[in-house]
């Protein structure tokens, strides 16, 4: 019996060793290209858990009264953007990039205030001051771009709904306080959003 006991024993620490191994090497290899990185968060496990179980489509009636000049609603929990078009005949779901951080989260009701085509970006003084490395400007078109090829300009100083060329950032806490789409998306949602368009972060 007791050497049955130990053979047991035996077998259960060797498989959780083995099924230990594949979780270990994995963290280890995503962790390292993003090491020096401000703006990746540590667990994307966690964010692609999260994602499957909250990302569905929803209507407009409990955000908003109308839907007059279309209507965009980001979920930062489940890190999505509804559009609604003003005669709700086109609906549209997006996965998205969203703030780091709480801090740098803003929610509320604002609207698209500009469209802008190639747009120029600049960090601000306060992401600066974290990241004095960072350029003072990059200008609109360049391939390191952070805001993409196209950005809707929000009523709120400094806040965009935008592309990006690092696609490593959609679906994750990765920005300083904008919403990233991938850049088919944004080209999408620029066409379909006007200036005067509903937005609510929530």
């Amino acid at each position: 019996m007791k050497r049955h006991e130990n053979s047991r024993r035996a077998f259960l620490a060797g498989t959780a060793a083995v099924l230990a191994t594949p979780a270990l090497s994995q963290t280890s290899n995503y962790s390292t290209p993003f090491e020096n990185s401000t703006e990746v968060e540590r667990d994307p496990n966690e964010v692609v858990r999260h994602n499957i179980s909250s990302f569905r489509s929803l209507d407009w009636q409990p955000y908003f009264s109308n839907t007059r000049n279309g209507a965009i609603l980001v979920d930062v929990d489940s890190r999505a953007l509804h559009y609604w078009s003003e005669d709700q005949s086109i609906y549209k779901l997006y996965p998205t990039s969203v703030p780091l951080t709480e801090e740098l989260t803003r929610k509320g009701r604002t609207t698209v205030i500009q469209k802008v085509v190639a747009p120029t970006w600049r960090p601000t003084p306060n992401m600066r001051e974290r990241n004095p490395e960072w350029p003072a400007v990059v200008e609109g078109g360049a391939p390191d771009n952070p805001l993409g090829p196209l950005a809707l300009y929000l009523g709120w100083t400094y806040y965009r709904i935008h592309g990006t060329h690092d696609t490593r950032k959609i679906g994750r806490r990765s920005s300083n306080g904008c919403i990233g789409l991938y850049n088919e998306h944004i080209t999408e949602l620029f066409e379909l959003a006007r200036v005067g368009t509903q937005v609510l972060l929530i």
